[in-house]
């Protein structure tokens, strides 16, 4: 149910980042399910509450860093965000997922939403590289990393199994010294410990 007051992880201007919970599994599902068209063929995120659970699960089980959207103004989640397969010892990098609720798309909630995501990444999770694995034809998701400053490293040709078929993409990634230097050693938002 939106409206619903939740303690944010990190607040930008117009989004903050709260942690996924079983409390909003109505609010994930109505986004999911209403945005089916808007996401594919490019995602496929649960739409049920098995599936939820299970994403949940994962989390749990440290196999991703999960973030969920909401707007500032109304508390509407409007996106999902997750660090998925985190790799740590030498490597210390991870693979991003991402999607916007298909009525907030293209208002910049994502942009601002990602940078959060990308300051917790580099400095609360300590990662050292994020990777964005992006389908050639997904303009959207391309725009996106392009406005952020991720740097294109190369394209792999069925890379990843989406929707049941083997797709290409092209690789993009962020590394903590290219973010922090790019941002002048200030986060893109405040980290709070705060109900918003």
């Amino acid at each position: 149910m939106f409206g619903r007051r939740r303690k944010s992880i990190s607040r930008g201007e117009a989004v903050y980042l709260f942690t996924p919970t079983k409390h909003a599994a109505e609010d994930f599902l109505t986004l999911t399910t209403g945005s089916m068209n808007y996401h594919r063929p490019w995602v496929y995120p649960p739409i049920d509450l098995k599936h939820f659970r299970a994403y949940l699960d994962r989390l749990e089980n440290g196999y991703a860093h999960g973030f969920f959207v909401g707007r500032c103004e109304d508390d509407s989640l409007v996106g999902v965000i997750n660090i998925n397969d985190p790799i740590m010892g030498g490597f210390r990098s991870a693979s991003l997922g991402y999607y916007a609720a298909g009525a907030y798309g293209g208002r910049g909630y994502m942009t601002e939403a990602l940078a959060l995501v990308l300051d917790q990444a580099f400095t609360m999770l300590d990662m050292h590289r994020l990777e964005a694995n992006i389908q050639p034809d997904n303009a959207a998701s391309l725009a996106l990393v392009q406005r952020l400053g991720f740097q294109k490293e190369g394209f792999s040709k069925a890379f990843l199994k989406v929707g049941g078929l083997w797709r290409d993409h092209e690789r993009w990634a962020m590394l903590s010294e290219d973010w922090v230097a790019a941002h002048g050693g200030q986060t893109a938002g405040r980290a709070v410990s705060e109900v918003v």
